[in-house]
């Protein structure tokens, strides 16, 4: 019998789960199965196109449970998703679909239908009518040059255009050479892309950049030079030795970046390096990785009780979408489900589970390319990452923090509050001057220092609190300028030294005040918690966070919301005020843990030089002599 001794996931358990969103879908589907039509929100671009996503994106799953299971298909599912292509592509049908050519998400779509007929092209498109080719080649040749963002999207055409080669219709080998030259400007070492010329790392790094080039080089090898798939091979296997650590011990992905809503999408690049063998993984972490993220949803009751991703973490959140989110767009989880491409007498499939890095020791590792200080604990399973380079963003740019990309800190166990005041406003993980007026101030922009140091320019923006669903970035507006802080961060097990600088040369009023927060915890009932003698706590769900202030600061407070999580309907943060004076040194402890944790360190402080002694007998300098 096959050990899933960590989450109890077989490979048929995997497919029961894969089947059961794919059947589940059939009730909301058109007779003609090209419009799936599902209840919940409609993105900015319309039901058209939400209709068409929940059919690409679970089209893509139909096609990987052909491909693993070498074409058996007890639900019928080929000839099922067959008619909805028949439909989908004749232009003649009331429910056509909208052309890559007139609708810019067609674009996206149109990758996993191309996807999806190369992965199940003996079982379906071997198996069409010449006129059912001929208008699904028609469909997507209207890709063929056509202008794309610089961000993961060129692999749409890439993957579209090199599919409609393999069955003789229309493609363009300069919209490919461009196409790559996009991707390898991405690439920023280590393992690492950015999705686009910003500072914007997240999740996509690896569902998207590191899941589609490898996934193109095998369909046609003629295309892809050899040294270029080599590079890949070796990028996708230093960044899953990475990302074996920033899964939790209970299995949730690091809670950061836009379309959190694709939940265990983030599995994809382990099965990418099970695929592939570009990895220096075990089959058994890959597998514990991937299965650990599955089994964290199922778990929390998804999918719903009608078997369907909603837009949402757990249960159905619309908040936590972005404007290009609609009710198809949580179906980009089945990237996540691409082991089922492997058969069951594969190596990820019989070896046992093996466990992740965070349930084997406590660890501390630097990320430069993100800018982040990353930490597990073994006891209570909490990955935590400090963030001094990510922000979706660039430096010298003076939009409000996105709460996605700048916070201070995030981790597999906590969530961004998303609601809309902490669009506005940095309500936690932050470190900022209150105006009177506008709250706390922005950090965006800010200069990276090294993975621990940053320099922010800090400053007030005044953002539309009316406006919808946001992109992911931070927010515009008209922005009034705030003091130079620098900021630093020492992090080892539970703890992190948290520490600001005001710029010695700043011209502040004498009332002003500077705010450190803390991690957010979020629940269905208040979170408990005190603030007493320079210290404040909440804890929630087995969870403590809290902070101790050393030096700076003078009162210590909690902040309670309501409906901003999709952790919980209460979300309570630990919060530390001091009077913000030019070239004071603040310093706090910045906690977050399990019921218990290890001992506070000690601090030496002198100047602007911090010395931190850890309970583990180790010391660490930490220094914001910037300015």
């Amino acid at each position: 019998m096959t050990d899933a001794g960590f989450t109890g996931l077989t490979r048929e358990a995997w497919g029961v789960a894969a089947d059961r969103l794919l059947l589940s879908l059939r009730p909301w589907a058109a007779p003609d199965h090209a419009r799936i039509d599902l209840p919940g929100p409609n993105s900015a671009y319309g039901p058209d196109s939400d209709s068409l996503e929940a059919f690409a994106r679970s089209f893509l799953l139909m096609a990987i449970r052909l491909k693993g299971d070498d074409g058996n298909d007890p639900h019928n599912l080929a000839e099922w998703y067959a008619d909805g292509l028949r439909a989908g592509t004749d232009p003649a049908s009331p429910h056509a679909w909208p052309r890559p050519d007139q609708l810019g998400q067609a674009k996206v779509e149109a990758c996993s239908v191309a996807l999806g007929l190369h992965l199940s092209r003996p079982w379906l498109w071997d198996r069409l009518s010449d006129l059912d080719r001929e208008r699904i080649v028609a469909w997507l040749g209207t890709v063929v040059g056509s202008q794309y963002p610089p961000i993961n999207w060129v692999w749409f055409q890439i993957v579209v255009e090199t599919f409609l080669k393999s069955v003789g219709g229309p493609w363009a080998p300069a919209d490919i050479e461009s196409g790559l030259a996009v991707h390898e400007s991405l690439y920023r070492g280590d393992g690492w892309y950015a999705d686009g010329p910003e500072r914007a790392f997240d999740h996509y790094n690896g569902w998207a950049l590191h899941v589609y080039p490898l996934l193109w080089a095998s369909m046609d090898p003629e295309l892809c030079d050899p040294a270029l798939e080599k590079a890949w091979r070796d990028r996708l296997s230093a960044f899953l030795t990475t990302a074996a650590h920033l899964v939790g011990g209970n299995g949730a992905p690091l809670v950061q970046g836009r379309s959190l809503t694709y939940r265990f999408a983030a599995a994809a690049p382990f099965w990418m390096g099970a695929i592939t063998g570009a990895t220096d993984l075990s089959p058994g972490v890959l597998r514990r990785a991937a299965s650990g993220m599955l089994g964290h949803f199922l778990d929390r009751g998804v999918p719903d009780q009608r078997g369907l991703l909603n837009v949402g973490w757990y249960a159905e959140w619309p908040a936590i979408a972005q404007s290009y989110s609609g009710f198809g767009s949580p179906y980009w989880a089945v990237k996540g489900m691409l082991g089922l491409m492997l058969p069951a007498d594969h190596p990820v499939w019989t070896a046992a589970e093996e466990p992740l890095p965070v349930e084997r020791s406590d660890f501390t590792l630097e990320l430069p390319e993100p800018g982040w200080i990353v930490s597990g604990t073994r006891a209570d399973g909490i990955v935590r990452a400090v963030n001094h380079g990510t922000d979706h963003s660039v430096a010298g740019d003076e939009r409000a923090d996105s709460p996605l990309y700048a916070r201070l800190g995030y981790s597999t166990h906590t969530m961004p509050p998303m609601a809309k005041p902490f669009w506005a406003q940095p309500l936690e993980n932050s470190i900022g001057i209150v105006h009177p007026e506008l709250g706390l101030s922005h950090r965006n922009g800010f200069v990276g220092i090294g993975p621990n140091v940053s320099i922010a320019t800090t400053h007030w923006v005044r953002t539309d609190d009316d406006q919808g669903p946001e992109h992911g970035s931070g927010r515009g507006g008209a922005v009034i300028a705030g003091p130079r802080i620098a900021m630093g961060s020492l992090l080892r097990g539970s703890h992190e030294i948290r520490a600001a600088l005001v710029d010695p040369t700043a011209e502040l009023a004498p009332d002003q005040v500077l705010e450190l927060s803390g991690w957010p915890l979020s629940a269905d009932d208040p979170p408990e918690g005190e603030s007493v003698d320079g210290r404040a706590e909440v804890r929630a769900d087995e969870l403590v966070s809290s902070v101790e202030g050393r030096i700076g600061f003078e009162t210590a407070n909690r902040r309670h919301t309501r409906e901003s999580s999709a952790l919980g309907n209460h979300t309570a943060v630990p919060l530390l005020r001091g009077p913000a004076v030019a070239g004071q040194l603040f310093v706090a402890v910045v906690s977050l843990s399990g019921a218990a944790s290890e001992p506070l360190p000690q601090l030496r402080i002198g100047g602007r030089e911090i010395e931190v002694s850890w309970s583990d007998g180790d010391s660490e300098p930490l220094s914001l002599d910037v300015f």
